[in-house]
């Protein structure tokens, strides 16, 4: 478990924005203790518990990069077609063999090591193969088409600094560098609540003024995409002293409590004051729309973070607040949310000083840039916003209109989902 101390943070209680509130988070909250070995099959996602050096260069031997002929660059007579004598054959997992001698060349395949003497390989559609002569034409350079041991990664060389998260790309460079399984760091357990009497768990009978709950679903699935382990916590009721006591019990057995709903000001919003009465308050106003009202306190050593209620700003929340946390925990390496540039096709307007997400539909046209098109109805409460569009469009702080033409930044879903 994440073990702080309750005054860790130690905040006052203005308005914050978002770069604020996860700055503020990022700060205070080490990552986990401890690694574990896993297999590459395995890793996907994980994040790299140490810097991994390379054990031998990449590639580890001095090859070709095509199917041709390899030879002594210093044989081809300068401006004109050279004449080499064609001996023998090297393919990919065959030894070098003896020294290429002055005079001659040798069919190579992509990947045969180079044979001692040869530094230089023509592309086999370049070369003219006449009986048992090879034709080259002039003006090929010294080292074409080779590939030097080491060009990629140098034997002691930092292939991959901890932190990093592993994605296919990572994964085959540690494979391609002898590596069958590498330190990663533990798996933060992170439980999720929602909360409200009005919630029923879906597939149980709705009560005459219940809905039922899709928060706790959204988050679990938004945390599935991390490398954490999640925990379905169920639904707490609006009663001050079970919010208390369920979140104290879980704090002892997780790294990271992810609540929904019941940390606002209402007579039934309990998770703020569970927090403050069991551990310590960081804070709980953002400057943002939607989900202004988000709770971040400690509860028993435990980080406690409270979304608002409405989806829409629950997930907004999450990928503002909850995600980094969550990836600071696994000690991975701070990235921002991948943001691109869009159109807009719409008017709005809106406050200063207060960083508002619009839903827009992306559409490609003869501009090079997609132009983004406002969902026509704004509710937070509206998980059909989602589904029927394909990214936030982000709005700053010091931003008070957007007009058609303007340039936008957009989140795709598909890019922080």
């Amino acid at each position: 478990m994440a073990q702080l101390s309750d005054d860790c943070f130690a905040h006052g209680g203005a308005l914050l924005s978002v770069e604020e509130a996860a700055s503020l988070v990022i700060a205070r909250v080490p990552p986990l203790e401890g690694e574990e070995s896993i297999a590459l099959s395995a890793a996907r996602g994980r994040v790299l518990a140490r810097d991994l050096h390379a054990p031998q260069p990449l590639p580890p031997f001095f090859n070709s990069a095509v199917d041709g002929y390899a030879f002594r660059h210093a044989d081809l007579i300068p401006g004109q077609e050279t004449a080499l004598r064609l001996e023998g054959r090297l393919a990919a997992g065959q030894a070098a063999g003896a020294t290429l001698t002055p005079g001659t060349a040798l069919r190579i395949l992509t990947g045969a090591p180079m044979p001692p003497g040869a530094d230089t390989v023509m592309m086999q559609e370049d070369a003219r193969l006449e009986g048992g002569s090879l034709y080259l034409p002039p003006g090929l350079k010294h080292g074409a088409n080779c590939r030097p041991a080491g060009e990629d990664v140098a034997q002691g060389e930092l292939a991959l600094p901890a932190g990093t998260r592993l994605g296919p790309a990572e994964i085959g460079l540690a494979a391609a560098l002898g590596f069958a399984t590498l330190p990663l760091t533990r798996r933060p357990r992170i439980g999720v609540f929602s909360t409200g009497d009005e919630l029923a768990a879906p597939g149980t009978p709705l009560g005459a003024a219940q809905t039922y709950d899709s928060n706790r679903f959204s988050l679990l699935a938004l945390l599935a995409a991390l490398p954490v382990e999640a925990t379905d916590l169920g639904i707490l009721p609006d009663r001050a002293e079970a919010t208390h006591r369920a979140l104290h019990e879980a704090a002892a057995s997780h790294d990271m409590l992810l609540t929904s709903g019941g940390v606002s000001t209402g007579e039934e919003d309990h998770v703020r004051s569970a927090i403050q009465a069991g551990g310590s308050l960081v804070f709980w106003k953002l400057a943002i729309k939607p989900g202004r009202p988000a709770a971040m306190g400690v509860v028993g050593g435990t980080p406690v973070l409270g979304l608002p209620g409405n989806p829409v700003a629950a997930i907004v929340t999450f990928l503002h607040l909850a995600r980094p946390l969550a990836l600071r925990l696994c000690g991975a390496t701070p990235a921002r949310l991948p943001r691109f540039a869009a159109i807009a096709d719409f008017t709005y307007r809106k406050k200063a000083g207060r960083r508002e997400y619009v839903r827009v539909s992306l559409s490609h046209g003869d501009n090079p840039l997609p132009t983004a098109t406002k969902y026509p109805r704004e509710g937070a409460g509206l998980l059909t916003s989602l589904t029927r569009s394909d990214a936030f469009a982000e709005l700053p702080e010091d931003v008070v209109s957007v007009a058609p033409g303007d340039t936008v930044a957009v989140l795709p879903f598909a890019s922080v989902f």
